[in-house]
């Protein structure tokens, strides 16, 4: 005799509980039907306006429906809380830890046989698939996918980098304010995500290489039929995982991981997903640390040729082939045993992957940028927990630079004098920005990558050694070191830099130094005053008090790991 779905315990319930339960849902307008034993699915979205990267959630919803309908299920979708990167202050990253928190509690705590999980902005897709994994129900992921391609004065632009570039414009004086409105609605012109290799395409990928969503699914614009056609398989898919019961735990094994650090450096992936790849595994209990996301990826080539460290935009990519095709680019690194989503392993989803492109996905012999150019970790005097930097968005006459420090103690007062024509800078500054990791911010904004200053850029520089504890955007670049750990708010060594210090970054050999005796740092350690958690109440307080360091993937402390599915005793 088969064991009964979780579900039953609530609508196959006898008595006073079951009633509560079938009574209450068919006020919807549900028939008894829906309460047979078949397969209950949570379609979990992250649907708001305040969202706009996935304000179209609720179309992609009701294909995923049609699905679980078709094979037999009964599709419930339910909200989580919204990240919207563009709105959200003072960043969606203080609040990815909440979602996972807010969902898992949500999932573990209603009739749920499996789940489809629908995301889209950057912290939306790390967020749910942490909850996932700790209570290791079956479930798939359905990213929302990227906008078209942005259209500006006959060339392409991309969401993100195209701010950069013009805010570096604008503090120069190459542009006004009137163009940048004209840009900025030039940059979106369709439903989706980020359609640069921002943290959102990037995470879509990573998640598909994770094989936590159906092949090319990372890829298919937002608005193209296929993308709907995609979430109505996904629906069809749900309902037969639940039967072959394959879990996150199944899925999210060691090789799983490996696949996703290493297809993130072939794509030029966001930094980002360092910090979110390492939380998703300690939820699920797999070893995994920052040096491995440049272990694995010494031999790893830049494949694709996506804004920012190239040339083309997520459209392109789709049209070229999409992940399955650089997955498969990737011959012998890829682990292809490794088990996915729709009961197939990695290796027989990628076997039949063509390259349409090779403009856009480069071949492994002919890359876009050479082997060892994804991200590389960084360790010294003053990073002795780690620091990472994007290599591929970097400029390669900085990677081995030695300079003087010019120290901010938070990007406002950075962004105050940044544009002074007296600014005490040239080309060979380095720039320190601390305060902005996991405690300081908190919640380690997208700050890192301030601009250029203005004196830097008259003299004919567009980039300039930048070093914080702060995290940037995926769709940024430039030579910054990023997730110095410890952080400054924490007593790292960056809270000790003073204005005049030399630093030392040696990316090849993979060294970052501040050049003060030990003496001197000990002296400046000893005044230091471990900060009291500055916040009365609410999220932030417990935030401060629990969240990990970056090299831990910034979790809370006390969400680490997994508690599983509860089922309720005799109907309670």
């Amino acid at each position: 005799m088969s064991t009964p779905r979780r579900s039953a315990s609530w609508f196959g319930a006898y008595g006073r509980a079951g009633m509560t339960a079938r009574s209450w849902v068919k006020n919807q307008g549900y028939s008894d039907e829906v309460f047979d034993g078949r397969p209950v699915i949570g379609i979990g979205t992250t649907w708001s306006e305040l969202a706009p990267c996935n304000a179209h959630q609720q179309r992609i919803a009701e294909s995923v429906k049609r699905g679980v309908w078709q094979a037999g299920g009964f599709p419930l979708e339910f909200p989580n809380m919204a990240l919207g990167e563009t709105l959200m202050r003072p960043t969606t990253m203080l609040y990815r830890n909440l979602l996972a928190m807010q969902a898992e509690e949500t999932i573990r705590a209603n009739p749920l046989d499996g789940l489809v999980l629908l995301s889209g902005c950057d912290k939306t897709t790390p967020g749910l698939l942490m909850a996932a994994s700790s209570v290791d129900l079956p479930a798939v992921m359905l990213t929302g996918g990227p906008m078209l391609n942005g259209k500006y004065r006959g060339t392409d632009i991309g969401s993100g980098t195209a701010v950069w570039q013009a805010e570096a414009d604008l503090v120069a004086g190459r542009i006004d304010q009137e163009e940048c409105y004209f840009i900025e609605g030039c940059m979106s012109r369709s439903n989706g995500h980020c359609m640069t290799m921002g943290t959102a395409s990037t995470m879509a990928c990573v998640v598909e290489a994770l094989g936590m969503q159906l092949p090319y699914a990372a890829s298919w614009p937002a608005v193209d039929a296929r993308r709907y056609a995609t979430a109505q398989q996904t629906g069809q898919r749900i309902v037969e995982m639940v039967s072959e019961d394959l879990k996150p735990s199944d899925i999210l094994t060691r090789e799983a991981f490996r696949n996703a650090i290493r297809a993130n450096a072939a794509i030029g992936g966001s930094t980002n997903a360092v910090v979110h790849l390492i939380a998703i595994a300690k939820r699920v209990g797999v070893e995994l640390t920052v040096d491995d996301f440049d272990l694995d990826t010494r031999e790893v080539p830049t494949l694709v040729n996506l804004q920012p460290s190239g040339k083309f935009l997520m459209e392109d990519f789709c049209y070229a082939g999409g992940l399955p095709a650089v997955l498969k680019e990737l011959g012998g690194l890829v682990e292809r045993e490794a088990i996915t989503v729709n009961g197939k392993t990695m290796g027989e989803n990628i076997a039949d992957a063509e390259v349409h492109n090779r403009e856009v996905i480069t071949s492994f012999d002919e890359p876009f940028q050479a082997v060892g150019t994804g991200t590389a970790v960084l360790r010294g005097s003053l990073a002795p927990g780690g620091a990472v930097i994007k290599q591929s968005a970097a400029s390669p006459r900085l990677l081995v630079h030695r300079g003087t420090a010019m120290v901010f103690e938070d990007v406002d007062e950075y962004y105050a004098v940044c544009s002074d024509d007296d600014l005490d800078v040239d080309e060979n500054t380095v720039l320190v920005v601390r305060n902005a990791g996991p405690k300081g911010y908190p919640g380690m904004p997208e700050v890192a990558n301030v601009p250029v200053p203005k004196k830097v850029q008259d003299a004919g520089f567009d980039d300039i050694v930048r070093i914080s504890d702060g995290r940037m955007s995926g769709t940024a670049y430039g030579t910054v070191v990023l997730h110095v750990t410890p952080e400054a708010a924490a007593g790292g060594p960056l809270a000790f830099v003073r204005t005049g210090d030399t630093i030392s970054l040696d990316v090849p050999n993979r060294r970052l130094d501040l050049e003060i005796p030990d003496e001197e740092l000990q002296r400046r350690r000893a005044e230091w005053k471990d900060p009291d958690n500055p916040y009365e109440r609410g999220w932030q307080r417990l935030y401060y008090d629990h969240v990990l360091q970056a090299s831990d993937g910034a979790d809370l402390d006390f969400l680490v790991g997994k508690s599983g599915s509860y089922v309720p005793r005799d109907g309670h």
